[in-house]
């Protein structure tokens, strides 16, 4: 007599969950080790000379020269790279609390808040996101011109302190994770629409906005075509300082290319750690409410 096998169950609080098999396990591993080689044989030719990128199979240890090509590339007066990473930090910042604060703060506002012409402005701040950003390039670069910012971090800095994909996650999130009996009872207690923004709104909707932080850090922190626009070799980004880089007279450094990128590498990854348990709890708080 033969007998049927079924896949076993694990049983979860208000649901069930199949259990992986060993296949998915193994499809995980590889996705893994393809997502993060870029970045480990970065910091491997980082570490190497320029001979090793021709190598095949390529090397898979690092050499004994990371040092001494992290002294060459700082060296490098066209690339000014240490000038870039520290502009690219000042900019991603300044870039990501901005969006943040005023992503969150008219969130609240479309979310909780009764004003005329709501759903008006909403509309138009997600047709704002269906726009590509290099279509208003020439007028942008023109406006640029006429202020005066052309070589200045104010370039890549103000034309992008509030973003329309930030202010619709943060309404769309508010609207789910804060109920309004909540804001009423904040009401009755005499507090002010700021106080609730502020004491109220901002600590619930944390995981959100530390996923829209890493986002806006990230996309700014890459931002390639914009600054190599509007900045000079003396006040680059670490993206322009890559491109000054990549653009030999005569022979390309790979090794000096690589390891400006392992280094450019590095902010992003401490950032990814500093936001991953906002990332996580937002996850999981979706995952309780599914």
């Amino acid at each position: 007599m033969s007998t049927v096998v079924t896949p076993r169950r694990r049983r979860v609080p208000g649901g069930r969950l199949w259990e992986a098999s060993p296949l998915t396990y193994v499809g995980l591993v590889i996705a893994c080790v393809l997502s993060a080689f870029p970045i480990v044989w970065s910091f491997i030719i980082a570490s190497r000379d320029n001979s090793s990128v021709y190598d095949i199979p390529p090397p898979l240890l690092p050499g004994g020269q990371f040092v001494a090509n992290v002294e060459r590339l700082l060296a490098n007066d066209q690339a000014n790279f240490l000038i870039g990473l520290a502009n690219s930090l000042i900019v991603s910042t300044i870039v990501t609390i901005s969006v943040v604060f005023f992503s969150t703060l008219a969130g609240f506002a479309f979310a909780k808040l009764k004003f005329r012409g709501a759903n008006i402005l909403l509309l138009i701040i997600i047709l704002t996101m269906m726009v590509p950003t290099q279509l208003g390039i020439i007028p942008l670069y023109m406006l640029m011109i006429k202020l005066g910012w052309l070589g200045s971090l104010q370039a890549v800095i103000v034309p992008f302190l509030v973003k329309g994909f930030g202010v619709f996650l943060m309404r769309q999130y508010t609207a789910s994770a804060i109920s309004d009996e909540l804001i009423e009872a904040a009401r009755v207690d005499g507090c002010s629409t700021w106080r609730i923004y502020w004491q109220v709104v901002l600590p619930l909707v944390r995981p959100a906005a530390g996923v829209l932080a890493l986002l806006t850090f990230m996309e700014t922190w890459n931002e390639f075509l914009w600054p190599y626009l509007v900045l000079t070799n003396k006040t680059p980004t670490v993206q322009y300082s890559l491109s000054v880089l990549a653009a030999g007279n005569y022979s390309t450094d790979y090794v000096q290319i690589f390891t400006g990128t392992a280094l450019a590498v590095v902010p992003l990854l401490l950032v990814f750690v500093v936001f991953g348990r906002q990332i996580i709890a937002g996850i999981m708080e979706g995952a309780v409410k599914g």
